[in-house]
């Protein structure tokens, strides 16, 4: 930097050990001033994905989003269901070999946890249906309004997945505890049954709140059919 007390260097971390303190104490706020503009120019040449998170996520393609939320919309729900089928199935087998009649009628369980594989296949079509296809997905500079709306579209649908896939997760290990549950009390008492059974229905609806939130979630998602 040229100054009026001459040339001052830079950056300021290269000068030497005790050098400022040789500095005239009028030349110090041209000093710290000229060093101020050089760091602003330094971190505005900077790319915005090396200081800002926000700038990293808006880099990810919304398609990738979108694909992602079907992922997680699909990939979570059935998580949810073999794990509720593997606890009820495992207590219908169990308690199957002394109460053999529970066999049958405790297979209901097993419906009620494969519907939760279904609420998430269901949802995965909707999503999947809601894409369009469209040009290379490039941004310079300012945003065209079809690619705000692409961008917003692709959020919307990964918020979509995490919704369906994690209420759908929930809902299938609380249907495969309470199915487990009704299978060995129905192997003690036959009457419980059908307690249990009430119990396994409300806990099979928790999954309908999450389709029925999503599908309202992802009517928000519009990718634009102009292209041009």
């Amino acid at each position: 930097f040229q100054g009026s007390f001459g040339t001052l260097p830079s950056p300021l971390w290269r000068l030497p050990a005790g050098s400022l303190s040789t500095w005239p104490a009028d030349a110090m706020p041209e000093l710290m001033e000229m060093m101020g503009h050089k760091e602003h120019m330094h971190a505005a040449a900077m790319p915005c994905y090396q200081t800002s998170w926000l700038c990293v996520f808006e880099a990810v393609s919304p398609y990738m989003w979108s694909y992602m939320g079907i992922a997680f919309a699909l990939g979570i729900s059935v998580i949810g269901a073999a794990w509720g089928i593997f606890l009820t199935g495992s207590s219908i087998v169990g308690g199957g070999i002394k109460a053999p009649r529970i066999s049958s009628k405790n297979l209901v369980s097993i419906i009620f946890c494969e519907a939760v594989a279904i609420y998430g296949v269901i949802m995965a079509i909707i999503m999947a249906n809601k894409i369009e296809g469209s040009l290379i997905f490039e941004v310079s500079g300012k945003l065209e309004p079809w690619q705000a709306q692409t961008m917003v579209s692709g959020w919307c649908l990964f918020a979509v997945g995490l919704s369906v896939g994690f209420s759908n997760l929930f809902c299938g290990v609380c249907v495969g505890v309470s199915g487990s549950g009704c299978a060995l009390a129905d192997a003690q008492r036959p009457e419980m049954f059908v307690k249990m059974l009430i119990v396994e229905i409300f806990g099979s609806a928790l999954g309908l709140f999450g389709v029925i939130v999503g599908i309202i979630q992802a009517n928000g998602a519009t990718f634009p059919k102009h292209l041009g």
